[in-house]
């Protein structure tokens, strides 16, 4: 039995205590998430955990064999650590060839051990072979964080290139009994910076992959003129290590392009990759989302794609998101099963966006129609009363020159039926001209907005017997067309409703024209609206008229409201940009 020292041993015991520690809480890590590289760190603190036990029982009874796996599975150990890193910072997949890199530990150390005699050859390549995989550990967590900017990273690749430099001190120093028991104590330090950088970056890592849940899953429903599947493709692109993205749909020959940004969009013209179309077509079969990491080096793609299901667009095509990156961290909080309820949310979001466009294109033509309409019903109107002023007018005028002809030649006990017939043609011509006015007012087109609001209101006066007070402001020059009509129209409407459902005895119009606009009101003090018929009129017109006012009106881009009025009945509210003079 060996003499060892207690120190050296307690130092031992707490150093295998920390290390099969962290080796559950990444192996707890890796049951909760199913991440590959917690697998890996569990396997590689685990072995140098026993790689410790075993050189405790060397230094309880000295048998060489102990130290000979102590030896074996600390380079074992340094390789594990190695993939570890590998896997979490580029995915990759394990191959059998990799089981080479296992004998030198193995074969040198039996060499080291039970066949030189001399301690510095027999140190020195295992020493050395430690360090540098250790080191080059370190190396990868600082490409990674060269890619990413990660602090955790960067952390993690300063402790371990300090950890395989402090490894060269072993047969100077340690072996020699000159760090006892704080060389242990030093490798406690590495250890527990190492498990502490490496949650710092699980950490980094879920909070990456919850930005990308949060920039796929949001709402892609745009209240505007956006594109939604253009929404949903650049989205991703904000994300750390994400290049790429697209959309695709499945067709008779496979998987079709739709649409791609980023690093996809070369798709465009090369097509689309053999991995990709292999993805999209798994995903098309099984109806599921998946995800896929690590095979990017040979197929031309990044190594890190994530395929999401979006179910089937409105003519029945299934629909699929394809994210692409070259980084495992926004890829880490993604499974299929979060990748099904992300494509459900999306392929929901897009044809919701899909049904506004169609609603809102259909609205547009609504809108373009009923201008038609409105515009084709001024025209019939202004047509009408043309021919009644022209023709019918002419007629009647005509056969009033005829009946004076006929009275001037006739009896005298005829006269007075003759000037019966002339007076039922006055009343008829002027009851032509009454409606040609109503049709289409020739004073609005001759003269322009302001004197046909005071011809109105003037009619209006006579016939409602109500007081009406006018205030108008209008400029010199003429409004275009459009917008006299619509305004003439709707003052005409309000006034007929005022004299209609009102009971109102007085009544004020407004029409200022400043800054480019109209503003034009018309109030009266009758019995107004309940706050119930105000909130409904908000929300669309019931009444015929006031729907064709505001339908006038929003047409030119102006718009319409209803409140109190100052006088204590209802105020109508008009305000339209006047556009161009003529």
């Amino acid at each position: 039995m060996q003499v060892f020292n207690i120190a050296e041993l307690g130092a031992v015991l707490l150093q295998v205590t920390v290390t099969f520690g962290l080796a559950a809480l990444f192996f707890y890590l890796y049951r909760r998430h199913r991440r590959p590289h917690f697998g890996w760190w569990a396997a590689a603190l685990a072995l140098y955990g026993v790689a410790l036990l075993a050189i405790v029982s060397f230094l309880v009874t000295g048998q060489w064999a102990f130290l000979y796996w102590h030896q074996v599975l600390i380079g074992w150990t340094a390789l594990g650590l190695l993939y570890a890193a590998l896997v979490f910072s580029r995915q990759l997949a394990w191959r059998p060839r990799y089981l080479v890199w296992l004998l030198f530990p193995a074969a040198w150390s039996y060499v080291a051990i039970f066949v030189l005699d001399q301690f510095a050859l027999a140190a020195g390549p295992a020493v050395a072979f430690l360090s540098l995989t250790t080191i080059w550990t370190g190396v990868v967590f600082w490409q990674y964080r060269q890619k990413t900017g990660s602090p955790a990273a960067l952390f993690l690749a300063i402790t371990l290139v300090l950890w395989g430099l402090h490894h060269l001190d072993y047969p100077l120093l340690r072996a020699r009994g000159a760090w006892n028991p704080w060389g242990y104590f030093v490798d406690i330090l590495f250890i527990l910076a190492m498990g502490g950088g490496s949650l710092l970056l699980v950490i980094e890592e879920i909070k990456e992959g919850l930005l990308t849940l949060a920039a796929l899953s949001g709402d892609v429903r745009r209240p505007d003129s956006t594109d939604s599947r253009d929404v949903l493709l650049r989205r991703p692109l904000g994300l750390r290590g994400v290049t790429g993205s697209a959309l695709v749909r499945r067709n008779r020959g496979g998987v079709e392009l739709v649409r791609a940004v980023g690093a996809a969009a070369g798709w465009e013209t090369a097509g689309v990759p053999g991995r990709i179309t292999a993805l999209g077509d798994s995903v098309f079969s099984a109806g599921r989302s998946r995800l896929s990491s690590g095979a990017g080096a040979s197929s031309g793609t990044p190594p890190f794609v994530a395929a999401i299901s979006l179910g089937n667009d409105r003519q029945g095509t299934p629909l699929a998101l394809i994210v692409i990156g070259d980084i495992a961290a926004p890829f880490a909080a993604l499974d299929e099963t979060i990748l099904a309820a992300v494509g459900e949310q999306i392929g929901s979001g897009l044809e919701q966006a899909e049904l506004y466009q169609a609603l809102a294109q259909r609205t547009g033509d609504l809108e373009r129609l009923s201008t038609r309409m409105l515009t084709e019903h001024e025209d019939q109107r202004r047509k009408l009363g043309r021919e009644l002023h022209d023709e019918t007018a002419q007629v009647f005028s005509a056969l009033k020159l005829q009946l004076g002809t006929l009275r001037e030649a006739a009896p005298a006990d005829l006269g007075r039926r003759f000037d019966r017939l002339v007076e039922l043609v006055d009343v008829g011509s002027r009851s032509i001209r009454n409606v040609t006015e109503s049709l289409r007012p020739a004073v609005l087109d001759d003269l322009g907005l302001g004197p046909a609001i005071r011809a109105l209101i003037g009619d209006f006066r006579e016939w409602s017997d109500l007081s009406v007070e006018l205030t108008a402001d209008l400029g010199p020059s003429r409004l275009a067309e459009g917008v006299e009509l619509a305004l003439f129209r709707s003052v005409q409407e309000a006034l007929s409703n005022v004299a209609r459902h009102a009971r109102a005895t007085r009544v004020a119009v407004r029409l200022i024209l400043a800054d480019g606009a109209i503003d034009a009101s018309i109030e009266d003090d009758g019995i107004g609206l309940t706050a119930q018929d105000l909130a409904r009129f908000a929300t669309g017109p019931g009444r015929s008229g006031l729907f064709g006012l505001q339908e006038r009106i929003t047409a030119l881009g102006g718009t319409v409201k209803l409140g109190p009025s100052s006088l204590g009945g209802l105020r109508l509210a008009i305000h339209v940009a006047v556009g161009e003079a003529r």
